[in-house]
C-alpha cells in the first residue's frame, strides 16, 4: 500500500473562496473573549486591505490590528483563530507571487504585521529570516 502524497494547498483558491467577512455575538467565552461580546470575522481579503495600506518601512502589531478593525466594524474583537488563519493565507500568496517572479513591492506587503519570530511566521513556507529581509529592504528604501 502507497501513502498518499499531500497535494500543495492552492493559497489564492483559499483566498478567493473564503467566506465573507461579518460580526458574530459570542452565546461562549471563546478565545479570551467574553460571552455577550460582538466579535468580528475578517476575510482574507480585509487583512489584505488593512496591510496594504499600512506606509512602506513601518509594521503594526496583530494585535493592533484585530483592536482596529474590531473597532471599525462596531465589535469588541477581531477573532484571533480566523486572523491567524487569514494572515497566513494573504502571506502564502504573496510568496507565491514573489516565487513566481513579482518584486516584492507589488505584493501584499504581509512582514509589515508578520514578525520573523512569530507563530504564524514559524508557519510560512519561507524562512523567518525572509521576514527580517524584506523588513530591513523596507527600513533602507524608506530613508
Amino acid at each position: 500500500m502507497t501513502a498518499k502524497s499531500k497535494r500543495p494547498t492552492d493559497w489564492r483558491k483559499r483566498f478567493d473562496s473564503a467566506k465573507p467577512p461579518k460580526t458574530v455575538l459570542l452565546h461562549t467565552d471563546f478565545a479570551g473573549i467574553k460571552a455577550g461580546s460582538v466579535m468580528y470575522i475578517g476575510s482574507p481579503g480585509v487583512f489584505a486591505n488593512y496591510i496594504a495600506r499600512i506606509p512602506q518601512g513601518e509594521t503594526r502589531t496583530i494585535s493592533r490590528m484585530r483592536n482596529e478593525l474590531a473597532r471599525r466594524n462596531d465589535a469588541v474583537a477581531t477573532c484571533p483563530v480566523t486572523t491567524a488563519i487569514y494572515l497566513k493565507v494573504v502571506a502564502e500568496v504573496a510568496l507565491a507571487d514573489m516565487a513566481q517572479g513579482k518584486p516584492s513591492d507589488t505584493v501584499v506587503p504581509f512582514w509589515r504585521v508578520i514578525e520573523p519570530a512569530s507563530k504564524i511566521a514559524q508557519r510560512l513556507s519561507c524562512d523567518d529570516s525572509v521576514i527580517a529581509d524584506l523588513r530591513a529592504m523596507e527600513a533602507r528604501t524608506d530613508r
